[in-house]
């Protein structure tokens, strides 16, 4: 079965120095790219992170040091992979919670403008985990009966990806065939930054999830106690963070001018 899309999706995985969205890099970016027509474009990259990978993470996906000090660090790629993917909603095995919000990172370290307001993220892992709860390996197993052999491989993990969703699309009636059904279906909580620092409350207004303002209001927190804002932004916090928090302070102050 083919996925009913209205505009391309772009399935993508990304091997890492790490697990630290703030911190890390990417080593390997790999990106499967599906037209409403069916065609199909695959676009895979190493990627020079520019710090050294931990060896007990070259063990994972099974590159080191020496195979990406040649390759184009992630800046002289930005553009090029922007370009792949901004016209598309965005799919992944944990990439909600792991794969866009370190690929946000990175675009905004490279200056290259980076959000999700127009476009939907399905989260095949989530939609794995809702109906049977296991790993990339067994989905691929259990949905096409097939061995996922490069476990870890950028590119053998996307390609998975994608032919597990359209496999749960098929075998699940309750599963619409539309992205929005399946991004709103894999998402978790609301949130409006990807790391969950601020979540929508029930009338969709923006609310601090963490510390001494947890579940207070972000405009009243900023209005009331405006240094929190420069602590935010000079703290330990993400950029697509930072960048929803300026953007709600920008919002409220052209509100106030309004």
């Amino acid at each position: 079965m083919n996925l009913n899309l209205t505009k391309p999706i772009c399935f993508f995985d990304l091997e890492t120095t790490g697990i630290n969205i703030s911190n890390d890099r990417i080593v390997e970016i790999s990106i499967l790219k599906v037209h409403p027509n069916g065609k199909e474009e695959t676009y895979t990259q190493r990627v020079n992170p520019e710090m050294p990978i931990p060896p007990e993470v070259t063990k994972v996906h099974g590159i080191s040091d020496a195979d990406v000090a040649d390759k184009p660090t992630f800046k002289e790629l930005a553009k090029e992979i922007h370009n792949m993917i901004k016209d598309s909603d965005l799919g992944g095995f944990n990439s909600n919670r792991f794969d866009i919000p370190l690929l946000a990172e990175e675009m905004l370290r490279a200056d290259v403008d980076f959000d999700m307001k127009n476009r939907l993220a399905v989260d095949v892992q989530t939609i794995f985990h809702k109906m049977e709860q296991r790993t990339l390996s067994a989905a691929y197993k259990f949905y096409c009966d097939k061995n996922l052999d490069d476990a870890h491989s950028a590119e053998a993990d996307t390609l998975a990806t994608y032919e597990v969703l359209k496999a749960q699309v098929d075998k699940y009636d309750e599963l619409e065939n539309n992205t929005a059904f399946l991004a709103e279906f894999s998402s978790r909580k609301k949130f409006a930054d990807f790391a969950g620092f601020i979540i929508y409350n029930k009338k969709g207004e923006e609310c601090f999830s963490f510390g001494k303002h947890k579940g207070k209001l972000v405009t009243e927190v900023l209005e009331t106690e405006p240094g929190y804002f420069g602590w935010l932004l000079n703290a330990d916090f993400p950029l697509y963070t930072k960048k929803v928090l300026t953007a709600i302070k920008l919002r409220a102050f052209n509100n106030k001018l309004g």
